[in-house]
C-alpha cells in the first residue's frame, strides 16, 4: 500500500509518481490511494490552499497512476473541469475520474442536499471493476453523515487511511468499505467534539488544541466500527 496526502511541492509531487511507478513494476498489486488536497469551499466559494501549479500534477500524472482517490467536491471538480450541482453531476465526474485511471472514487464531502435534510453532508463513492471479457461494472454509493459544527484537523488523512484498510478488508464490496470508514469517522469525530465542550467549559467555543482528533481513545471504534451511517446503493 502506498499512501499520499497534503503536499505544497510540484516536485516532491512529480516524483511520487515516479516512485509509484517504479513499485507498481516490482508488484502489481501495490495499492495507491491518493487524497488529491488543493483546497476546499467556504461558505459556497471554493479556493485552493495549495499552489496552482499543483493542480495539471495530480490531474496528468498522479490521479492515472492512483487506484484510489478521495477528493472533496471541490476538488473534484478542479480535476475535471466540471461543477456540481446536482447528485446525477457527482456521478458524471466521478465517471470521468474512473476514465483518468482509478478504480475507485470516493468524494468525501459535497454541499449536494441531502435527502435526509441540511443536518447532513453527503459523501459518494464509486468502484468500477473491469472483468476479464474487457467490460466493466460499477457500483455507487450515497452515504449521509450528521454534520458536527467544529472545524478539525486531519478528518481527511483519517478518511484516506481507513478508505484503504476498509478496501483492503473488503476489496469489492465499496458499500460496506465506506460504511465502516464513515462510521468509525462519526465515532471520532462525536467523541472529540464532546471532549472538547467538556473541556472548553459550559457556553465556551472549544479551540483547536481542543477539537485535535481523539484518535487513541477511539482506537476499539477505528479498528471495529458499529455501522451508525449506512450507505445507499444508487
Amino acid at each position: 500500500f502506498f499512501l499520499k496526502g497534503y503536499t505544497r511541492d510540484t516536485s516532491f509531487l512529480a516524483m511520487v509518481v515516479d516512485i509509484v511507478q517504479e513499485l507498481k513494476q516490482q508488484n502489481s498489486d501495490l495499492v495507491y490511494v491518493c487524497d488529491p488536497v488543493m483546497g476546499d469551499k467556504w461558505n459556497g466559494e471554493g479556493s485552493m490552499y495549495v499552489p496552482k501549479d499543483l493542480l495539471p500534477v495530480y490531474r496528468d500524472k498522479v490521479v492515472p497512476v492512483a487506484d484510489i482517490i478521495t477528493p472533496n467536491q471541490f476538488e473534484a471538480e478542479l480535476l475535471t473541469g466540471r461543477k456540481i450541482y446536482t447528485e446525477k453531476d457527482a456521478l458524471e465526474v466521478m465517471d470521468m475520474l474512473h476514465a483518468m485511471g482509478p478504480e475507485t472514487v470516493v468524494i468525501t464531502s459535497s454541499d449536494l442536499q441531502a435527502p435526509l435534510g441540511n443536518d447532513y453532508l453527503i459523501a459518494l463513492g464509486s468502484h468500477r471493476k473491469t472483468k476479464a471479457d474487457g467490460t466493466s461494472i460499477t457500483q455507487r454509493i450515497r452515504m449521509e453523515s450528521p454534520k458536527v459544527d467544529a472545524v478539525f484537523v486531519g478528518t481527511g488523512d483519517l478518511f484516506a487511511a481507513m478508505l484503504l484498510a476498509w478496501t483492503h478488508k473488503h476489496p469489492n464490496n465499496l458499500k460496506v468499505a465506506c460504511e465502516k470508514t464513515v462510521s468509525a469517522m462519526q465515532h471520532v469525530l462525536q467523541r472529540t467534539i464532546k471532549s472538547a465542550k467538556v473541556q472548553a467549559g459550559e457556553g465556551n467555543k472549544p479551540n483547536s488544541a481542543q477539537l485535535e482528533l481523539r484518535m487513541v481513545q477511539s482506537k476499539k471504534d477505528i479498528e471495529n466500527p458499529e455501522i451508525i451511517v449506512k450507505a445507499t446503493v444508487l
